[in-house]
């Protein structure tokens, strides 16, 4: 097969969502669509034993919920698909952030009971400050629900996109009796099970089906489909592409009802992998060398080796397991030997991939999250991975000082990670580590005793702003416990205000000194 013809196979997408719409549970349905199990566990069925494949982390099985994204690879009708599953809780939402630069469009999943929900317009926003195609998912159909057209205008106010419904649901909670295909042209009948029946258009004024077409619900749904076909938008797959339009399917994961036919089409419709934005320029997957970049890392995906994976993007040429590449930070040459492929923390070893592949590469410690890789001669970075400030700060000891080891071995591979952010506060040299909300420290907490066999102790130092600072402009003498000093783990000097008011009074007190707001330095990049 060619290298195009293997281009144009991949397809390389992320799930999002806001918690509880969904996410992890249609996940599962398309991997049992790839024969990758046989049923698919419940996401809070903690009694039965049964978690979500894609769950795989501990704490995910005990909590019911997604803390890190995970990666699934499967075959399915001719196509290479690559999922991410992420995680939906706005705790985590940098890893979030950081796995939408590795896909080529995303799957957005809304609770139809509770339409859009705040972690989905944060997500969105991402999404479109990238360009990257959305497709909609609208579950929840088999409970009461908003009504289709109230949960289209939603979508269309407050997200400010196009959309166009590629099927109509017929009914919904205890009235649902299907959905109205129209892409194509067909009507998906809801048995109450996980058979569906499938009966075209131009088939239904049959008298065998008179119960359907008799029912008031249906005949209701069709008057409101006449009036969506006279005031809708047109479908445009060029307007998907370029994030201007989303298709809208209505169905329930749970149930599960309109998941195979969701599928069927966006598999067909989303795009194959594209050109990638480097520094100074474009690179294209045909190009012949390979190249990739690391956008995550994870620590002790198998406990019984603590290993550590990095998992790459492939951006352009063939990947042969094996090959020397060299990490563009440092211009190290690197053979990538211990190689892989996964179904979340299953995996196998793979010997080749191509654009729009996730891979994984055993890190002995040398990766960073953003470090480009890259075969032949010429050299280049990709376009810098985005990173949010913390929003609040904690000091971490360890409870005994015998497992200073395990300790620092901890926050090292755990802030490597991108779980948490770490500091040293200047010139105590107290370990200070930041996050974007709580749950984040109980993740840390929990895995720094589990897999590293450390307690630690956590002093909340309070919610804090932080603006970081020129070095020749720091000045230790200006700060103190309120507007506290420190370094980022590159070194770089930033102050962790106490409040705005600290702030402010703080850049009126001495003007000259410039205040660096990274969450700005990151909107403008992203952007341009």
């Amino acid at each position: 097969m060619s290298m195009e013809e293997e281009i144009q196979k991949r397809k390389t997408f992320a799930i999002i969502s806001h918690p509880d719409a969904g996410k992890t549970t249609i996940t599962e349905k398309l991997l049992l669509f790839g024969n990758l199990i046989r049923s698919a566990g419940t996401v809070k069925g903690k009694k039965t034993g049964k978690f979500a494949t894609s769950d795989w982390m501990e704490i995910e099985k005990q909590r019911g919920i997604s803390v890190t994204s995970s990666v699934m690879n499967f075959d399915y009708q001719g196509y290479r698909v690559n999922i991410l599953d992420t995680p939906g809780h706005e705790d985590f939402s940098e890893d979030t952030y950081r796995t939408l630069t590795a896909v080529d469009c995303v799957v957005m999943v809304i609770d139809a009971t509770k339409g859009i929900e705040a972690q989905t317009i944060k997500l969105f926003k991402v999404c479109k400050m990238r360009g990257i195609p959305i497709f909609t998912f609208i579950n929840k159909l088999d409970r009461e629900s908003r009504e289709p057209l109230e949960l289209l205008d939603q979508i269309e106010d407050v997200l400010n996109i196009e959309t166009y419904p590629m099927n109509w649901p017929v009914g919904m909670g205890k009235r649902f009796i299907g959905i109205l295909d129209r892409y194509h042209e067909q009507f998906i009948q809801y048995n109450g099970n996980e058979e569906e029946t499938y009966i075209p258009f131009d088939q239904l004024q049959q008298d065998k089906y008179r119960d359907i077409t008799d029912n008031p619900t249906y005949q209701e749904t069709i008057d409101e489909l006449e009036l969506l076909e006279g005031a809708g938008d047109e479908f445009s797959l060029d307007r998907v592409l370029q994030g201007e339009q989303t298709p809208v399917f209505f169905g329930s994961a749970l149930a599960p009802f309109g998941v195979q036919t969701f599928f069927d089409t966006f598999i067909n419709l989303a795009p194959a992998p594209g050109p990638r934005k480097t520094e100074t320029d474009v690179v294209h997957p045909e190009r012949e060398e390979f190249s990739g970049f690391v956008f995550k890392i994870q620590a002790n995906m198998n406990p019984q080796h603590r290993d550590r994976v990095a998992f790459i993007r492939v951006c352009s040429g063939t990947f042969t397991r094996g090959m020397q590449v060299k990490l563009a930070r440092t211009g190290k040459s690197m053979k990538l030997g211990q190689t892989q492929q996964f179904v979340a923390s299953s995996r196998d070893t793979v010997q080749q991939a191509y654009p729009g592949d996730i891979i994984g590469v055993y890190d002995p410690g040398t990766y960073r999250i953003g470090d480009t890789l890259v075969e032949g001669k010429q050299t280049f970075a990709y376009d810098e991975l985005p990173q949010f400030p913390p929003e609040i700060f904690q000091r971490v000891t360890a409870k005994n000082v015998m497992k200073a080891k395990q300790f620092r071995k901890g926050l090292e591979q755990l802030v490597q990670e991108g779980a948490i952010q770490l500091f040293r506060g200047y010139p105590t040299d107290s370990i200070i580590v930041g996050a974007v909300g709580q749950l984040q420290y109980e993740v840390f907490q929990h895995r720094m005793k589990n897999e590293y066999n450390v307690e630690i102790m956590l002093e909340s130092i309070g919610d804090r702003i932080p603006r970081w600072l020129k070095e020749e402009q720091v000045d230790p003498s200006l700060f103190d416990e309120r507007n506290m000093l420190v370094k980022d783990r590159d070194g770089e000097f930033l102050v962790l205000f106490k409040n705005d008011f600290a702030l402010r009074w703080f850049a009126d007190k001495y003007p000259e000194i410039e205040l660096i707001d990274l969450f700005e330095v990151n909107q403008y990049n992203q952007a341009t």
